[in-house]
């Protein structure tokens, strides 16, 4: 007999009598959902997560609707922190009505001189950070299960050679409609422009707005190669996708079930980092033989940006609004690099060579 965790909201007041069975249940069922297409980076991780929980034979079941089939983003966190479904994966942004703390992803340009290892360490491991943002998660009634990304970003396309910073000023950019977002792009002088998806495609063919940022499987998807010259990996906002379920629901698990799901959770993480890596380059080269010509900055690039008042300000912004957290993430990012460099070996000493023994003297003839 099946028991189940956590159910649809269609059937919730029909089988919520079901929800928290005693122990004579032998399969324990944990509805999860998202909104991301058949075979987009946030299904491969459900997907991997479901069938390791499978794989495992413990009486623990992932039932997952993809693709949006139980409501969007907002509904599915909403639904995780009622109980109504369990698991949701998403993206950052959405989280942020529900945990301000997760502001903190829109920071610009903070991961962006990092690497995939000293990010997830950060993210996931045992860091200030970790521990921090797993609280803010509890507050709102859900537990973090984990991030996921390699030191993939979102990416700027433009009309424009984006070589410098001045570049940037009066350009005409559609963005996602977030304050934290639009407010980094009016600080480094461009014009943000909200903008339905359904139009973006048209509005950059015929110059409504000459630029547009988007992950780079994003932008191949939708044939911006046939409409923007080029590609800029700006990198102002990492490519990240969390999951999390539902806070008492996951202490409602047996010990031997949230073993289990954690551990799916940890090996899913670190299988999907290199198919990031291949998904952001396969795209990144499909949009360079469509046409494009890459940018690619340095690390003066980046201290460029962040030098310049307005990025500052918005820094100040999101950790105020974090109760510090942006600080702490910041301070965590620096320890880990710091502690990940190799330590320099000591030179090896010296050693002193013997002198030769004179050579014997030869009697005077």
């Amino acid at each position: 007999m099946k028991k189940f965790i956590a159910l649809s909201v269609i059937f919730i007041l029909a089988l919520s009598s079901c929800a928290f069975g005693a122990s004579e249940f032998d399969e324990t069922w944990l509805v999860t959902s998202d909104t991301t297409a058949k075979g987009a980076a946030g299904n491969v991780f459900a997907e991997l997560v479901r069938d390791k929980v499978k794989a495992a034979d413990a009486g623990l079941v992932i039932d997952y609707f993809p693709n949006g089939e139980l409501g969007g983003d907002a509904d599915l966190l909403r639904q995780a922190q009622k109980g109504y479904i369990a698991i949701t994966v998403c993206q950052t942004a959405p989280v942020v009505s529900f945990i301000p703390e997760v502001a903190v992803f829109d920071l610009p340009m903070v991961f962006a001189r990092y690497d995939g290892d000293t990010i997830d360490k950060v993210l996931n491991g045992d860091s200030e950070f970790h521990a921090q943002i797993s609280k803010a998660y509890e507050r709102a009634g859900l537990h973090l299960l984990g991030f996921m990304q390699n030191a993939t970003y979102r990416l700027a396309t433009a009309n424009k050679n984006l070589q410098t910073l001045t570049d940037f000023k009066g350009l005409q950019i559609r963005t996602m409609e977030n304050k934290n977002h639009m407010d980094f792009w009016t600080a480094i002088g461009a014009e943000p422009t909200p903008l339905a998806w359904a139009e973006l495609y048209i509005s950059l063919q015929n110059g409504t707005v000459s630029a547009q940022e988007n992950a780079a499987d994003t932008c191949a998807s939708a044939h911006f190669d046939e409409v923007q010259k080029y590609l800029a990996c700006t990198n102002h906002i990492l490519y990240c996708n969390q999951m999390c379920i539902n806070d008492k629901i996951y202490k409602a698990l047996s010990p031997e079930h949230r073993a289990v799901l954690d551990k799916a959770v940890s090996e899913a993480l670190q299988e999907m980092r290199p198919k990031l890596e291949a998904i952001d380059q396969t795209n990144k080269d499909k949009l360079k033989a469509g046409g494009m010509t890459i940018i690619e900055y340095d690390n003066s690039f980046f201290s460029d940006v962040l030098a310049v008042q307005g990025v500052k300000d918005l820094y100040k912004r999101i950790d105020t609004a974090t109760n510090g957290l942006a600080s702490t993430l910041e301070k965590s990012l620096a320890e880990v690099a710091e502690a990940s460099k190799p330590t320099p070996k000591d030179p090896a000493p010296e050693v002193t060579k013997p002198e030769a023994p004179a050579p014997a003297q030869t009697p005077a003839e």
